[in-house]
């Protein structure tokens, strides 16, 4: 599994990424967690608001920080 924060590196990229590393390790789950600040790439998803997060290749949530729940509710669907 691939997890992408889209982000332009600002401390609500940090805490997404953060807790989507709890909610791995609360789910233990191993998952490569890249982070992707360049523009055209983040465009390139459709995604016009950061943070968002992406779990092979689909864009699950953009514009906001997820709490760890949320993110594990998202990985067991």
């Amino acid at each position: 599994m691939t997890i992408k924060i889209l982000c332009s590196g600002c401390k609500k990229c940090v805490t997404l990424a953060e807790n989507t590393k709890a909610a791995l390790s609360e789910l233990q789950i191993e998952a490569e967690i890249v982070k992707v600040t360049d523009f055209a790439q983040i465009a390139a998803f459709g995604v016009m608001s950061t943070p968002a997060l992406v779990i092979d290749e689909k864009v699950a949530s953009f514009g906001k920080v997820l709490k760890p729940k949320e993110i594990i509710n998202i990985l067991k669907n």
